[in-house]
Formats: C-alpha cells, structure tokens, sequence
C-alpha cells in the first residue's frame, strides 16, 4: 500500500472541514489536549478540545478564515482556522471586545448590522498583533 497525499482543492466542503478539523486537532494535540468532533453543532461549537490538566475544555468553532460574529456573542467560543500552514485559536469575545476598543472595523457597515460578521481571507495587520498570542506553531515532538 502507498499513501498519496490529498490535493486539498479537489476536496468538497464537507470533506474540507474535516480536513481542517484535523491539521487543528494535531496542532491543538502539541499543546496538550484532545480534540473531539461533534456531529451537531452543540452550544455554537464544531469540537471540544480538552486539554490534558482535567479542567480545561475549549468549546470551539471551525471557520476557513478569521471571522466575527454576532452570533458566537457570549457563548465563551474560540474560533479556529488555518491560513496555509499557520493555526489559530483564538478566543472570539475577546478579539472582537479588543477590535470594538480600537475601533479597527466599522460597525455601521451593513455587513455587520444586517448580516452580523465579518471575515477576512487574509489577516490584516491589525489582526496579526492579537493572534500572536493565539497561534499554534509547530513543534516538534
């Protein structure tokens, strides 16, 4: 038997997300915890993460890109993505209360006020200085 590797683009969605669930779960597995796939979306979260302290547990949303939004408000959510072979977990409330302090996005827009996010393809500068604190860089085990 041989193994190939996947070319990524011939994948559909589904089999996407799951892909990027688990390149998230190996990385989140370096940093301690055990990441599992719920098959309903439970309390906004796609996986749990539970870290290996017994007390941690991360309910966490899978998106393909750095979002916002409305809707994860106040649901203790982080949101994990992957920009090439970067990785991200990042606590959503928290990134949107420090983006709201600095004003770095405009809430009037109708993205936010009908739709209730936004989402970047590629990370804007004022991004990078937050998730520094929330990348999962490789390491080596």
């Amino acid at each position: 038997m041989t193994f190939t590797p996947v070319d990524y683009s011939r994948l559909n969605a589904r089999q996407k997300e799951l892909h990027n669930f688990h390149k998230i779960a190996a990385r989140l597995a370096d940093y301690g915890y055990h990441s599992m796939w719920l098959s309903d979306d439970w309390q906004g979260a796609d996986f749990l993460a539970c870290h290996i302290d017994g007390k941690t547990v991360l309910r966490v949303q899978l998106k393909a890109r750095l979002t916002l939004d409305r809707k994860y408000l106040g649901k203790g959510l982080h949101v994990a993505f992957r920009q090439g072979d970067r990785v991200f977990v990042y606590p959503h409330d928290m990134l949107l209360a420090w983006a709201r302090e600095w004003a770095l996005f405009d809430e009037s827009t109708e993205s936010w006020q009908v739709k209730g996010n936004w989402h970047w393809s590629s990370l804007p500068g004022w991004a990078g200085v937050f998730l520094a604190h929330f990348e999962l860089r490789t390491r080596i085990s």
